[in-house]
């Protein structure tokens, strides 16, 4: 019974850790992060407004997720973002992760 019950532990603890992100992230708590802090270079709908910003919108959200992680340790470095991500908190960045990739967009291939 106890080998049954680990073996069990251990498959959900597998499970949990292989879940997208956006399965324990707030979207709309993501939103508003965007709202706050992320609009004024990346736009709301993802879409950058400046040309030295990275569009958001449709990127992968463990990409997204990993990138702002890497600007606020420092592994990644940019005189802007290295700012912002320092004042992002574990969850800040699951959410704003989640709510940018959750931004369906189309691609339209060149003729």
């Amino acid at each position: 019974m106890i080998a049954k019950l680990s073996v069990f532990t251990l498959v959900v603890a597998i499970l949990l850790a292989i879940a997208p992100v956006s399965a324990r992230a707030d979207v709309a708590a993501g939103k508003h992060t965007a709202e706050t802090v992320c609009q004024t270079c990346h736009g709301m709908d993802g879409i950058a407004t400046s040309p030295v910003a990275a569009n958001l919108s449709g990127q992968q959200e463990m990409y997204l997720k990993i990138q702002l992680e890497h600007y606020r340790s420092g592994v990644r470095q940019d005189a802007q973002m290295s700012i912002i991500a320092q004042m992002l908190s574990d969850e800040d960045i699951a959410n704003v992760s989640a709510y940018y990739s959750s931004i369906k967009i189309t691609v339209e291939m060149p003729e």
